[in-house]
């Protein structure tokens, strides 16, 4: 928005056009006012009239897409996001309605819900590059995301259970004589259970074994 010292360059013509609204407030001369603060950055007033403008005309997709884009341009992507899904309710094909709502979708990481607008963009335009950027950004996204799915890290043998060679080796309690008869139970694990569910039940029988050999030197 413009500081107080400064008019716009467009200042002339919201001022036509301002007057002519306020001459007659159902004029649809708001729709040329709202691009013209717009054009000026002042889009707190652009949303002021059209929101004033929609109430003489309820569901006028002209107003409601331009609405829509000055609530993304405020950074109200709900009431964005509401009113275009609105519009596109109304009127499917609705590109500019589309075009708005694949940006605000893309940023919410809402994929599935903006490749289907960049669609109906690139059924009526196949060359639209900003749709075509998007739509290719996305499905790489969501390739990505099943390849990293369907194969995940595979964690080396060596490293997701002790070998035997890391067992230690049955240990004498010199105080009673006692030998573990088993040490290599103390420490085996279900194979079929994942890496990290391994490992922790080879710490947790580990610190058990551990505990008896010292019971066992206190006795």
């Amino acid at each position: 928005m413009e500081s107080g010292s400064e008019k716009p360059a467009n200042a002339a013509e919201i001022d036509r056009l301002a007057l002519a609204v306020a001459k007659d407030p159902e004029s649809k001369a708001f729709i040329p006012l709202a691009e013209e603060y717009g054009k000026a950055g002042m889009w707190n007033e652009a949303a002021a009239v059209l929101e004033d403008g929609l109430k003489a005309y309820p569901n006028f997709i002209t107003a409601m897409v331009a609405l829509g884009r000055v609530y993304d341009q405020i950074n109200q992507q709900v009431k964005a996001t509401a009113i275009l899904e609105e519009a596109v309710r109304l009127s499917p094909e609705n590109l500019r309605a589309h075009r708005t709502l694949a940006k605000i979708y893309m940023a919410h990481g809402q994929q599935d819900a903006a490749l289907r607008s960049c669609r109906v963009i690139l059924d009526a335009n196949p060359q639209d590059q900003e749709a075509l950027s998007i739509s290719t950004m996305l499905s790489a996204s969501s390739s990505s995301a099943e390849t990293s799915t369907a194969n995940p890290a595979q964690v080396p043998e060596s490293d997701a259970v002790c070998s035997e060679k890391d067992v230690p080796p049955p240990i004498q309690d010199h105080a009673s004589g006692n030998v573990d008869p088993n040490p290599h139970a103390a420490v085996a694990v279900n194979e079929s259970a994942p890496a990290h569910k391994q490992n922790s039940e080879v710490v947790a029988k580990l610190e058990q074994w551990l505990a008896l050999i010292r019971s066992r030197r206190l006795a």
